[in-house]
């Protein structure tokens, strides 16, 4: 902190994990690597332009690391206990919140001691933010493990520019009126200057939680507030996330790449690919294809010497209990159908439980004829951009979930209600059959926009908006 009681930090971005991940160094001891995701993309640039800092976990619990620089940020990593991963990630984040904002797909779990570390949690992360930030800085809250911080945050530095976007769906008043601390949440966020969600209809569920559970009053996209006798406001928009699409437009390029793909197909004896690619969760509608692939088997609309399903499902909070039965129960499917439809020579689907990197992504991307994106509620699905960013040929054919937030902006994919078993065959054989004059002219419909709306446009758009806050 400065003389002034203040910190050094212009701008600071505020996530549950930090943007870099722990590895080995060539002396045998630990050093640290940038994390691969879109977001550490889109604010990298902003980070190196300006005075910038990141708040975050480091990802190991019960462990107390200092600041340190990485690549033009000055990272600050927040502890937490064991206790509080179970508690306020795992239980609170990932098994209250989680399910509730994915329209209770699984059934939501309330506990007291969760909240109670949810809200600890958040307020250590809000005083981490506020110990380092400059007088004036902007600050860019990041998702829903930290809702609280928002207010937390301006109640300790009024000074600051506070900017909340929530990359996960945010649900009808009906279904967000079950959380016990509905209003403290609701006034958490209020606390920015600018929340930012995905979709239209993510703002006006919250503009109606608003309303509902805080009686302040809405004007259009702006929540008026009245804190302490000073007049306010907090105004709600949409800013859909998009992809790094330079990275995959050139990795589809890449020589390696391309000659990496061939070798995929011929891996699977060149018949017809359809790729679906997930975290391995409850949300995504794995099962719901399988199941349609399967019974696309068994009515001999398709045969496994003609096609192949490849399903990567990426772990994914392997600790939580829904998320193990969910493992057991597609592996259980996948065997079923592996063991009525192989032949020696072929096999009906091939199940990847690994991640990936995004080299390896790509190849598959352009290998895929069909890409399956089946998701029964999504924030936006960034897979499904990928797929189109991948395309550089301007074919293939994506089978896209209304329910996604990617399905307001690709129009053209071939568009699917996950819970419509057979509607769900009956695009899948639409996609595979498609004529290629049709699917290349949805292809380059869908990569226009994709390739004009990047992750830097979004967030430098989000940035603007917040900026514009303060006049």
């Amino acid at each position: 902190m400065d003389d002034g009681g203040y910190g050094n930090y212009d701008f600071i971005v505020v996530s549950n994990r930090l943007p870099v991940d722990r590895v080995a160094d060539d002396d045998d001891g630990e050093g640290w690597r940038r994390s691969p995701g879109g977001l550490v993309t889109a604010l990298a640039p902003v980070m190196s332009s300006s005075d910038g800092a990141w708040v975050g976990w480091h990802g190991a619990p019960d462990e107390n690391v200092e600041p340190f620089e990485h690549e033009d940020t000055f990272l600050v990593p927040v502890p937490l206990s064991e206790e509080e991963v179970e508690f306020y990630y795992e239980g609170f984040s990932n098994a209250t919140l989680w399910p509730l904002y994915h329209d209770v797909i699984a059934p939501p779990e309330f506990h007291r001691t969760w909240w109670d570390s949810y809200q600890a949690v958040n307020r250590r992360f809000a005083e981490a933010t506020a110990g380092i930030a400059a007088q004036g800085a902007t600050v860019w809250v990041q998702d829903y493990q930290l809702q609280l911080v928002p207010r937390l945050l301006r109640q300790m530095r009024p000074d600051l520019l506070i900017g909340f976007f929530n990359h996960i769906p945010f649900p009808p008043v009906e279904i967000f009126a079950q959380l016990p601390w509905r209003r403290q949440v609701v006034e958490g966020l209020l606390g920015a200057d600018l929340v930012g969600f995905q979709r239209a209809s993510d703002t006006g569920n919250f503009l109606r939680a608003v309303r509902r559970f805080t009686g302040n009053n809405t004007r259009q996209q702006h929540v008026e507030l009245r804190e302490d006798g000073v007049r306010r406001e907090c105004r709600a928009d949409t800013f859909p996330i998009s992809i790094d699409v330079a990275r995959i437009d050139e990795l589809a390029r890449r020589p390696d790449v391309l000659e990496r793909s061939r070798q995929i197909r011929d891996e699977v004896g060149n018949r017809k690919i359809l790729l679906g690619v997930d975290r391995l969760d409850y949300t995504k509608g794995i099962g719901h294809r399988i199941k349609a692939y399967g019974e696309l088997l068994d009515d001999g609309k398709l045969q496994v010497e003609d096609a192949v399903l490849i399903q990567v499902a990426s772990p994914s909070r392997e600790r939580v209990e829904s998320y193990r039965l969910l493992r057991d129960e597609i592996e259980a499917a996948v065997g079923r159908i592996n063991g009525t439809f192989d032949t020696m020579g072929s096999t009906a689907v091939r199940y990847l439980h690994h991640s990936y990197p995004t080299e390896e992504m790509v190849a598959l991307y352009l290998a895929a004829d069909v890409m399956l994106v089946t998701a029964l509620r999504d924030g936006m699905n960034l897979v499904a951009k990928e797929y189109v960013a991948a395309r550089t040929g301007a074919d293939g054919a994506l089978v896209l979930s209304e329910f996604t937030g990617a399905s307001d902006h690709l129009r053209q994919a071939v568009l699917v209600n996950p819970h419509d078993i057979d509607g769900l065959k009956e695009r899948i054989l639409q996609a595979i059959a498609m004529p290629k004059a049709e699917a290349g002219r949805r292809m380059r419909a869908m990569r226009r926009q994709v390739l004009q709306n990047d992750v830097e446009h979004w967030s430098q758009t989000f940035l603007r908006a917040l900026r514009s806050e303060r006049g």
